[in-house]
Formats: C-alpha cells, sequence, structure tokens
C-alpha cells in the first residue's frame, strides 16, 4: 500500500457558471480501519479561494496550517486577498521546496479570479501543476471521481445544479472506494455567497 492512500480520501473540484464546488469525503482511517467520520480536507483560505488536501492526514493538517500562514503574511504585506492562480504557484513551490523530503500530499486548489472566472487546478507530491476546465480529482478514489465526473459534468452549470452533480458524483465515487467515504463537505462558491454542505453517507 502507498504512504498516499494509508488514511484514505477523495477530493473533487467542479467548475459552473460563474461559480465552482469543491468537495471531500470525511472518513479519516488507518488503511481499512476507520478513525474519525468528521474529517475536515478543504480549507478556506479566503471568501473566493479553497484548497482540498489529500494525503497523508498528518501532512495534510502541516501544509493547510503553513499556508494559511503563508496567505496571512501575504495579506498583511499586500493589503488585498491572494489571487487563485497566485496561491497554486505558491503551493506549488513550497511542494517543490521540499521535494527530496516531500509533504505526502496532492492539493486541488479552486478559486473564482478576475471577472469571477473560475480556476481549479491539481498538483502531485513535488508541486506539478495540472490545470484543467472541469474538473479535478484527487485521493484513493480519484480513478471512479473521474469515471462519475465524466459522465456528469455539464459546462455552465448554476450552482444549484452543479452542488447536485458534485455531490452525486462525489458519493458514487466512494462507494467503491473501501478507503474513502462516510459522506462528504461540499462548498458550492459564487460572487456573493459560499454554501457549505455536509452529505451523510451510506453508514449514517
Amino acid at each position: 500500500m502507498s504512504i498516499f492512500e494509508y488514511n484514505g480520501s477523495a477530493v473533487v473540484a467542479m467548475v459552473g457558471k460563474n461559480c465552482f464546488a469543491i468537495a471531500s469525503d470525511r472518513r479519516l482511517g488507518v488503511q481499512l480501519q476507520t478513525i474519525a467520520t468528521d474529517f475536515q480536507r478543504i480549507s478556506k483560505i479566503h471568501d473566493h479561494l479553497f484548497i482540498g488536501l489529500s494525503g497523508l492526514a498528518t501532512d495534510v493538517q502541516t501544509l493547510n496550517q503553513r499556508l494559511v500562514f503563508r496567505h496571512n503574511l501575504y495579506k498583511l504585506r499586500e493589503e488585498r486577498d491572494m489571487k487563485p492562480d497566485t496561491f497554486a504557484s505558491l503551493v506549488s513551490a513550497i511542494l517543490y521546496e521540499k521535494r527530496f523530503g516531500p509533504y505526502l500530499c496532492q492539493p486541488v486548489i479552486a478559486g473564482l479570479g478576475e471577472d469571477n472566472k473560475p480556476f481549479i487546478c491539481t498538483m502531485d507530491s513535488i508541486g506539478a501543476k495540472e490545470l484543467a476546465k472541469d474538473f479535478v480529482v484527487s485521493g484513493t478514489a480519484s480513478e471512479s471521481l473521474y469515471g462519475a465526473c465524466e459522465a456528469m459534468y455539464k459546462p455552465d452549470m448554476e450552482a444549484e445544479e452543479l452542488f447536485e452533480t458534485i455531490s452525486q458524483a462525489l458519493l458514487s465515487s466512494v462507494d467503491r472506494d473501501c478507503l474513502s467515504g462516510w459522506g462528504g463537505h461540499v462548498y458550492v462558491v459564487t460572487p456573493n455567497e459560499v454554501k457549505e454542505r455536509i452529505l451523510k453517507g451510506r453508514m449514517d
């Protein structure tokens, strides 16, 4: 078993019309043993920028704290929030800096940029970015997430339809992966509001 699969995870981000959604499962496990069912993998950097981290849970929390700290420093110096593409470059640089003993995480970044244009990207544990215009996935359920998202995704969805699509894709995917699951956290972000919803899993 790869160290990336040790705790299990599923993270997905999807683009809509002037909005985006990011979702993750809630299970924290040690291989096949479930430890907690309310683990938070998605972090809010600011109102229009979120990051989801799949991989080893200890590194997820460490990297998350470091990224929040670096964004706060940027905000103090520049007196504005970081743009999503700038933040993606920061994450990539922090990961590449530690390439010989990397953070065992695979980030998914989602945000609204200029003119409320959605931005999503993912990267590997040493910061190689992969940009997308529709959806990105990460974690132990990534193979089934790719299949579900390919089947369900439509361009230019409104916020409510986007929520329904990403939720169905996440729940159907984690059902096919024994290392992730137990419902999910979903954030749907529009220019005017952030909606957070908790999905119940089949076991709840």
